[in-house]
């Protein structure tokens, strides 16, 4: 998840004369100085947006924190990052533990197991003395991997280093992280379709904050060993260019491909989000329309024929990032829609894409607030989906982003499950 620069930073504890009005929470999730909990959002989209019927919400599990961690883990304040997997029937969880979201000398990623998703076993403890981010577990030919990103030290940029790699040998015995591709990328989202392993990474982050920031480019690769990846077609890593970063995507039935870009840092398409296609002939070929909503942190997946987009709402108006000021030269809209899409409230929603027009459609939102929205999922049954995220407390005060990034936020667990026959 990317972080913004520090000007934007500067910008918004300014106008928000946010350091007088931090709150600080207890790891209950209650607001030490206010405990009422807002109304429901009445923020929605309109019922007759979304094209499927929702499915239904399962109760919300704590996780982190929660009673069943093992005691080696000793988790901070922000609790985010995260990724979740079913290797050989045992459940691993991985995630981002810190002071705050923002970059951390201090920052660690844990590793857990457990067979019911209730009373976990320790795995790993992985410290770099800098920041850590994206951790991607990926079970595939029998074996599992991490990876993950390695960034910098300054909690206002974003400095990323490169990716590593750790394997798992057996309980609580990983291989040491190792450096793997190429210098600079971020890891986004690892899977296996039809025992094939897949990975979208991004690379030109560490332009993305300045004023007058490089195009940035996603890579769409594979694997045959698990340490070294080469594209997915041969002699094309780059898939996308411009201000894309975290993608991913599924296959369709016939062979193509549906793909989910943020757009944040903008381009000449605008900002938001690129939804894009990519005919089975022509895998390296992606077609994108672009969305002016940032779906952050997306996650697709498919449900019978329906193509479904886990990723951050916004709660302005009509839910848009890109505000319309295209007269502005493209540095200035960067500030002025970060500005905007930092100080207001956020939601991690369900959302349905339409295959041929690539229109986006709400579904529902997920308990969620504050900051939020990083979701892995397990797929238990053909209905079933367990959905992993993390969110500010849940029965704390609807805080706009910013806030929530430099308060508690907790890993939470729950189950969606749709209507049988149902797309």
């Amino acid at each position: 998840m990317k972080m913004r620069g520090w000007l934007c930073v500067a910008l918004a504890l300014a106008i928000a004369g946010f350091a007088g009005a931090c709150q600080t929470y207890d790891f209950t999730g209650n607001a030490a100085d206010d405990d009422s909990s807002p109304a429901d959002d009445d923020a929605s989209p309109a019922d007759d947006d979304a094209t499927a019927i929702p499915p239904v919400l399962g109760p919300i599990a704590a996780v982190v924190p929660g009673a069943g961690l093992p005691p080696e883990v000793a988790f901070q304040h922000s609790n985010n990052n995260l990724d979740v997997v079913d290797h050989n029937g045992v459940i691993f969880l991985a995630w981002r533990t810190a002071p705050t979201h923002f970059a951390s000398t201090e920052t660690k990623i844990y590793i857990v197991s457990s067979a019911d998703q209730v009373a976990w076993n320790y795995e790993a403890e992985i410290a770099e003395g800098s920041d850590l981010r994206e951790p991607r577990l990926l079970s595939w030919n029998g074996r599992l991997f991490l990876y993950f990103g390695v960034l910098g030290k300054n909690p206002f940029a974003f400095n990323p280093e490169g990716m590593m790699v750790a394997e798992y040998k057996g309980p609580a015995n990983w291989t040491e992280p190792q450096l793997f591709y190429q210098p600079g990328f971020i890891p986004w989202r690892t899977k296996v379709v039809d025992g094939k392993p897949y990975m979208t990474a991004y690379v030109g982050g560490g332009n993305a904050y300045s004023l007058n920031s490089q195009p940035m480019y996603v890579h769409w690769l594979t694997t045959a060993d698990g340490v070294n990846w080469t594209p997915v077609v041969p002699g094309q890593p780059v898939v996308l260019t411009g201000g894309n970063a975290e993608t991913d995507f599924v296959f369709l039935d016939d062979g193509s491909l549906v793909a989910v870009a943020d757009n944040e840092e903008g381009d000449a398409g605008g900002f938001g989000t690129k939804i894009c296609k990519a005919d089975a002939a022509s895998l390296g070929d992606w077609r994108c329309v672009n969305d002016p909503k940032l779906y952050d942190s997306p996650l697709l997946f498919r449900h019978n024929e329906g193509i479904y987009l886990i990723g951050r709402r916004n709660l302005n108006d009509d839910g848009d990032f890109d505000l319309g000021y295209g007269n502005l030269p493209l540095a200035e809209q960067r500030i002025v829609y970060d500005l905007a899409y930092w100080l207001e409230r956020k939601r991690c929603s369900l959302w349905q894409i339409d295959p041929d027009t690539l229109l986006v459609s709400w579904v529902l939102d997920l308990p969620s607030r504050g900051d939020t929205c990083y979701p892995g999922v397990l797929y238990p049954s053909a209905d079933e989906y367990t959905v992993y995220d993390y969110t500010s407390p849940l029965d704390g005060p609807d805080v706009f982003w910013l806030e929530g990034q430099l308060n508690p936020t907790q890993i939470i667990r729950q189950t969606m499950t749709f209507q049988a026959g149902t797309n």
